[in-house]
């Protein structure tokens, strides 16, 4: 039986444990807020998915304020601003060997690397490539079309192939490919309000990629990013993928919480 001097005894416990619940709740709340990424099954694979909204500060970086190549996610986190700190980071786009883009690359509204039309070897010739674009909305435009009618891009990258292409997957892909990479990307909704940044965990074909994002997200345009190479940082999950010197890179940055 309990007694009233037992029970002075243990409130003050009681109320510590339930404070502790009550932090980690918070707290663990607050840390998958601030990583918008989650684990997702396709068709028997795996893949990470990153999902931001328009308007989130989705940016791209090339160079750092002395023009030379950031590179990597550790020198990545030494450019964001005090006050704030990256979310996650993965490659976007494909690259020369002296980490130059390989197309089209803007960043606050300056052109600094001119779009590529015309057919090409590997990937980024594979053509329709595409153009990733962030402005008050978030689109993935063919580039032939972004040619055409030029919008307003706050940042940009080009890369190739086009994964889907209004609804339609990239018309060279083949179900039974034996072409497996780790591959990562990104798809747009069709409002141009979310965009998903994925990565496979374990080698893919193209055909599987690309159903990833239309099939298992929703895309109606996707991008693919690049292969082999393919990584991604997500600090407050502790992964941050190694390997050689990066050359654009895409995140999204968020401010402190006091």
């Amino acid at each position: 039986m309990t007694t009233a001097r037992q029970m002075m005894i243990w409130a003050p416990k009681l109320r510590l444990i339930t404070s502790a619940i009550v932090a980690l709740f918070l707290g663990a709340a607050a840390w998958a807020q601030d990583a918008p990424c989650h684990d997702m099954v396709f068709d028997d694979a795996t893949f990470t998915v990153c999902q931001v909204q328009a308007g989130d500060d989705v940016q791209l970086w090339l160079d750092d304020p002395n023009g030379a190549v950031i590179g990597t996610f550790e020198r990545l986190q030494q450019q964001i601003p005090q006050g704030q700190h990256l979310v996650f980071a993965m490659n976007a786009g494909m690259y020369h060997a002296d980490r130059a883009p390989v197309g089209l690359f803007a960043e606050d509204g300056i052109e600094q690397h001119r779009l590529v039309t015309s057919a090409g070897p590997g990937n980024f010739g594979l053509l329709p490539n595409g153009v990733f674009c962030i402005s008050d909305r978030l689109r993935v435009i063919e580039s032939r079309a972004f040619a055409a009618d030029p919008p307003m891009c706050r940042y940009a990258t080009q890369s190739g192939p086009m994964l889907v292409i209004d609804g339609a997957l990239h018309p060279k892909f083949m179900h039974d490919s034996d072409s497996v990479h780790i591959r990562n990307g990104v798809g747009v909704s069709p409002d141009g309000q979310v965009a998903w940044f994925a990565i496979s965990d374990q080698p893919v074909n193209f055909h599987l990629f690309a159903r990833l994002f239309r099939d298992g997200l929703g895309a109606q345009n996707a991008l693919y990013f690049d292969g082999k190479i393919s990584r991604l940082t997500v600090p407050a999950l502790g992964r941050a993928d190694l390997g050689l010197p990066m050359g654009p890179i895409v995140g999204l940055v968020a401010p402190d919480v006091p």
